[in-house]
């Protein structure tokens, strides 16, 4: 009998000096070719057996990114269609995708005259727009859709006070190209509302871009920890996670669209091992995956987590846990349409 009451007091004793763990989550990244002298993934599959070496562990979800369309002339634009082969090749690795996808066109300037947000809800692209989703539902497979990442930020085309844009016409602009899902049926588009953190509250506020609950399947944050603005994992998100999901979409599970941080500043090692060990396993339960963004193309930053043997190895040991779901057949074979966060 006494030892059964000391097991109790040693259980009550660590759960009081333990977060709770917010449950096994998600996890993959977006892997840019050039990182290991190849194509970006998944049109590469090799970058993603070189990241994989150096994670010690296959992701379970690929990150990639698509405009709605390149070379806007006089002429017209050049659209994308729906890549089925890019979206397959995942699938049948026993991962799940993640589309960043644009309503721009190729390059990515912030001043687009041809994609307004007015031109989307006025159905100016509803043809390629519904063409794509029926072929999103063609193909039949739940992934995750990210649309018009980090809109509350100045940076992107569908920005509010961008190119001509409110933030009311990226709301409109938002439930306009869902409904078009809806009337196609293409219900396996699990839909990712991914604004910027705003620790310092400089942008456009969340509320008045959240397209409502019946068009948002899952909210999500992209936040960095940059060299010359050196800051913690929980500096970088506190603000923002508690904003939106206390008093925004508080029923919502919420995935980290973008992540990652310098070397110049501080150890880039240890801020992982605090990301990866304590931070995301103990104190965000609402985040049920990230993304890493393995990619030093833009702007020449040094995000890959091969930047430095101690950065690797950092990155390698902490996912290495079984909190972080690693690809699985299981992936390839979802039976729901919507992603749902695990348990």
């Amino acid at each position: 009998m006494r030892w059964r009451l000391a097991f109790v007091v040693l259980i009550l004793v660590l759960a009081s000096a333990t977060p709770a763990l917010a449950g096994r989550m998600y996890w993959g990244a977006r892997i840019a070719g050039p990182v290991y002298g190849g194509g970006d993934a998944p049109f590469d599959w090799t970058s993603v057996e070189k990241f994989t070496a150096g994670a010690h562990k296959k992701p379970s979800i690929i990150h990639f990114y698509a405009p709605f369309a390149k070379g806007c002339g006089t002429s017209g634009c050049d659209f994308f269609p729906f890549n089925k082969s890019a979206f397959q090749r995942i699938r049948r690795h026993g991962m799940i995708p993640m589309i960043s996808w644009n309503s721009a066109s190729m390059p990515l300037t912030k001043v687009q005259s041809n994609f307004q947000n007015k031109d989307i809800v006025n159905g100016r692209y509803d043809s390629f727009i519904r063409n794509w989703a029926k072929a999103a539902k063609a193909w039949g497979h739940p992934f995750f859709l990210r649309f018009d990442r980090e809109m509350n930020g100045t940076w992107f085309p569908w920005s509010p006070g961008v190119n001509g844009n409110t933030a009311s016409d990226f709301v409109a602009a938002w439930r306009h190209v869902h409904r078009i899902f809806d009337d196609v049926g293409a219900n396996n588009a699990t839909w990712t509302w991914c604004p910027n953190v705003d620790p310092n509250r400089h942008f456009t506020g969340y509320r008045s871009l959240y397209p409502g609950n019946r068009f948002v399947d899952w909210t999500c944050l992209d936040g960095y920890n940059f060299a010359g603005h050196w800051r913690s994992f929980s500096r970088a998100y506190r603000r923002s996670y508690r904003v939106i999901t206390s008093r925004i979409a508080p029923h919502k599970p919420m995935i980290i669209g973008e992540v990652a941080s310098s070397e110049t500043g501080g150890s880039k090692a240890s801020w992982i091992k605090d990301m990866l060990g304590t931070q995301l396993r103990g104190h965000y339960p609402k985040i049920k995956g990230f993304l890493w963004f393995n990619d030093r193309t833009v702007l020449n930053r040094d995000w890959p987590i091969e930047t430095s043997a101690s950065a690797k190895n950092a990155f390698a040991n902490g996912i290495a846990s079984r909190h972080y779901a690693s690809a699985s057949s299981r992936f390839s074979t979802l039976r729901s349409k919507k992603i749902r966060p695990l348990r």
